[in-house]
């Protein structure tokens, strides 16, 4: 761990780096508190950016978008009721009655505050974990491989909020859209029909871009409401927010533990440890905190909770190729992009640029406290700003980034098609996330597989002789077996104990 550090802080200590993770971070920040947008529709508009940059750099930019963008929903919500992400939507709950009553400067400074001492406490496990998991795993084979890329496909669809089987669904969509191009194995051409533009894949960035960025600036056009200002206060925020934060220690550091490890469980979420985390505060808490009525504890809790989110995300996802979220899934493209393989592998033959990333991602945290503090009324003021100039910006960016990665004008047919598709699942009620999952874990998946059956004598057996594989498989099968049941068959398994 130590030496994962050391390496990697010769690497962090460049003016580049520490100027893009500032850059990311006020990006971050930016975007979380704009409605609609968060740290994902952040990393998507910026990581064509990062494929141009040293890995570290192009790494720490796009982390310190997700740590900011975590934090920046916040401020909407505090302000307008309106939460910039979902993962803000525990926050208002508190936070805007603090508002209403004049107390917007100290929500907001507390938020920030509980923001970075999470992410900071998310960071250390972080640290102490994903090394330690790694180390277990560099021994795995083939089989244990194609073991962990099927629990992360699987847990992303079957975990997701929304329908088990439309998740399963979007799934299969992402590993087929991952299957088209030059089997890598065989040099055989797969659904190409002859086109030579398809010979190397569709491109992750015209993907992504089109699935959430178009699909999102299509919802807010089809809204309307273009022309619309916002109605929003102008507040004062002081570094005095982070005593007042650490009068709630207690609740503090329970709250980043509980979002750490709902982090940690892929596909979990940081929406549901911040509820979780509120939900806990508030039972702890004396009768005279009037929780839901502008209590500080509120805010501490949901935000050190969705902050704390991110470190643990980023465990399974830096070791084990198992992305906690659909951010971090994009943040794992990011790595294939700079020509490295997340999992075990990254820590046993890049482990200066491990523990570069592992300390960006704690300058992003000091940066979230400072900068949050310092912009506050510019971010503010952005949220004054009408749709009519932002959704044209939104796209004119996304488009920009599509035909820089290539230079490649299909690309951008790609994402104009991919954006329809999304705009179409999004209308259906189908999660986008799992699409994004299928097209990274989909290729290790398959390569895997057959991988395993090269070297078994005798087909799928191989499997059956690993016991890790075969118990992680078996999980798998168990895992889904139970959600596809009837709810009917489920309380009859598991009885109430009510009365």
């Amino acid at each position: 761990m130590f030496d994962l550090l050391i390496s990697g802080a010769g690497l962090i200590a460049s003016p580049l780096v520490i100027i893009l993770v500032a850059l990311g971070c006020t990006g971050g920040l930016l975007v979380g508190a704009l409605p609609g947008l968060g740290p994902l529709m952040g990393i998507i508009l910026l990581l064509p950016a990062a494929f141009y940059l040293p890995p570290v750099a192009g790494m720490g930019m796009l982390i310190a978008i997700y740590v900011g963008g975590s934090c920046g929903g916040a401020i909407s919500a505090i302000l307008l009721r309106i939460p910039g992400t979902p993962l803000a939507a525990a926050t208002l709950l508190d936070g805007y009655p603090m508002a209403k009553a004049g107390r917007a400067g100290d929500a907001i400074g507390v938020a920030i505050a509980a923001s970075a001492i999470g992410g900071m406490f998310g960071g250390i496990i972080l640290i102490l974990f994903a090394p330690m998991l790694a180390q277990i795993a560099v021994n795995f084979g083939p089989p244990e491989y194609f073991a962990l890329a099927v629990t992360g496909l699987m847990s992303i669809a079957v975990v997701s909020s929304e329908s088990t089987v439309k998740g399963l669904m979007t799934g299969c969509l992402g590993i087929l859209i991952a299957a088209v191009g030059t089997d890598t194995m065989s040099n055989a051409m797969r659904f190409t029909f002859d086109n030579h533009n398809l010979f190397g894949g569709i491109h992750i960035v015209a993907v992504v871009v089109g699935l959430f960025a178009l699909s999102e600036a299509a919802f807010q056009i089809e809204e309307g409401k273009l022309d619309a200002r916002p109605d929003v206060l102008n507040v004062k925020v002081s570094f005095r927010s982070l005593f007042l934060t650490l009068r709630h220690r207690w609740n503090l550091l329970r709250s980043s533990t509980i979002g750490t490890f709902f982090g940690a469980l892929p596909g979990a979420s940081g929406i549901i440890a911040s509820f979780t985390a509120y939900a806990i505060a508030k039972a702890q808490a004396r009768p005279e905190e009037n929780y839901g009525k502008g209590a500080v504890g509120g805010v501490v809790a949901t935000e050190s909770a969705n902050n704390a989110c991110c470190g643990g995300a980023l465990i399974p996802t830096l070791a084990l190729a198992i992305p906690g979220d659909a951010a971090c899934a994009v943040l794992m493209g990011a790595l294939l992009l700079l020509g490295l393989q997340p999992g075990p592998q990254l820590f046993t033959f890049s482990g200066d640029i491990v523990g570069g990333v592992f300390l960006a991602y704690l300058l992003a945290n000091v940066f979230l406290f400072v900068l949050g503090i310092l912009l506050t009324p510019v971010f503010v003021s952005v949220l004054k700003l009408r749709k009519q100039y932002l959704v044209p910006s939104v796209l004119l960016l996304s488009m920009i980034g599509v035909y820089a990665i290539q230079s490649s004008v299909y690309d951008l047919w790609f994402a104009f098609i991919f954006g329809i598709v999304g705009y179409v699942l999004r209308k259906f009620d189908y999660p986008l996330s799992p699409i994004v999952i299928g097209i990274i874990l989909g290729p290790i998946a398959e390569g895997n597989l057959r991988r395993s059956l090269l070297l078994s004598q005798d087909g799928l057996s191989i499997f059956a002789e690993r016991p890790i594989a075969l118990t992680i498989l078996a999980i798998d099968l168990l895992v889904i077996l139970w959600v596809l049941l009837p709810r009917r068959v489920k309380g009859r398994l598991v009885p109430s104990r009510a009365g």
